[in-house]
């Protein structure tokens, strides 16, 4: 689009749902997402840019952005340390602005993180110049303790059954949400109780 890297996301139509309500549903989550990117981007987090949106085919156009996502550089570099320490920080600082800003990311896998990174850069394999936060299709406007607290815990989730050293990697990102984010001793008070209520899920079903 306009010479540009591209991506289009689309939200394609559910049989299971009622003509009108699918097309009501997916235009607001279109729209949803667009305001949700573009207000995180305003106070400070990397997101992609935005080229369009189509609310009538439910499609956002964006910016593609290169580089690997955080799950692949953490396998890459995982005996780097520094590295991996680095990248862990900026994932916490970026989740404590999204949280800062009113908004919660509502799918904090490692998969969501682009290190971006020119494919000519000629730096060390390990360096890139931003992280970048995709796909806040699960995104909103909330601002109680208890939606970023289930924002931390689906991270924790996401750690432990993707990654080795996952205990590890998460103290890192926690120690930096707790430096970082204006909310986060109370934020991270709130997480005990959700993962307590995971743990009941869990034995109980």
């Amino acid at each position: 689009m306009y010479g540009l890297a591209t991506v289009a996301k689309e939200r394609f139509c559910k049989d299971y749902r009622a003509a009108a309500l699918d097309c009501r549903l997916r235009k607001e989550r279109t729209v949803q997402e667009a305001r949700c990117i573009a207000r995180c981007r305003q106070n400070g987090v990397s997101t992609p840019a935005i080229y369009m949106v189509d609310t009538a085919r439910y499609v956002i156009y964006m910016e593609r952005i290169p580089g690997l996502t955080a799950k692949a550089y953490i396998e890459k570099f995982r005996k780097d340390v520094d590295a991996v320490t680095l990248l862990m920080r900026r994932i916490a600082t970026a989740i404590a602005k999204i949280h800062d800003a009113g908004f919660t990311h509502g799918d904090l896998t490692t998969s969501n993180f682009i290190c971006r990174r020119r494919e000519d850069d000629a730096r060390d394999a390990s360096y890139f110049e931003e992280l970048v936060v995709i796909d806040f299709g699960l995104g909103g406007t909330r601002s109680q303790l208890e939606d970023k607290a289930v924002d931390l815990y689906v991270l924790e989730r996401a750690l432990i059954s993707t990654h080795r050293d996952s205990q590890h990697l998460l103290s890192i990102a926690l120690q930096e949400y707790e430096r970082s984010s204006a909310n986060a001793k109370s934020v991270l008070h709130r997480l005990e109780a959700v993962r307590a209520r995971g743990r009941k899920r869990e034995c109980f079903g």
